[in-house]
């Protein structure tokens, strides 16, 4: 049974970071892209990032360009998503998903068809 499970949400100050992950199982990670999403309070669910099933093309959304950097780790069968200088619109919960095919298209997140419940980030003072 396909699984992704997302770890590593909490609180932090605005301009601090946190490392999500998120363990793939009963599937083979390395044959699709995999990606971030959120869901802020009161909004709609967004695509974050996508990145590859080889991990050498990866995309993100404007609003976390040159701050969030996701990767996987193939052998640990996990998805890693670096966050820094969080703001406080940067709250919501995340997901990790799976793509139905190998590369990322656009706009980011288009072909995610699996994902995990979610992990909470609050960014506040």
């Amino acid at each position: 049974q396909l699984q992704l499970v997302e770890s590593g949400g909490g609180l932090v100050q605005p301009g601090g970071s946190l490392r999500l992950s998120c363990v793939a199982s009963g599937f083979i990670p390395d044959y699709y892209a995999m990606g971030w999403f959120r869901q802020a309070p009161g909004k709609e669910r967004e695509a974050v990032s996508c990145i590859s099933s080889s991990g050498g093309r990866t995309k993100y959304v404007d609003s976390v360009k040159g701050r969030f950097t996701i990767s996987r780790d193939h052998a640990l069968n996990t998805l890693y998503l670096e966050m820094n200088n969080l703001k406080p619109e940067d709250t919501a919960v995340y997901y990790c998903s799976r793509s139905e095919a190998s590369v990322c298209y656009d706009p980011v997140g288009y072909g995610m068809d699996h994902w995990g419940k979610g992990t909470l980030v609050t960014v506040s003072s």
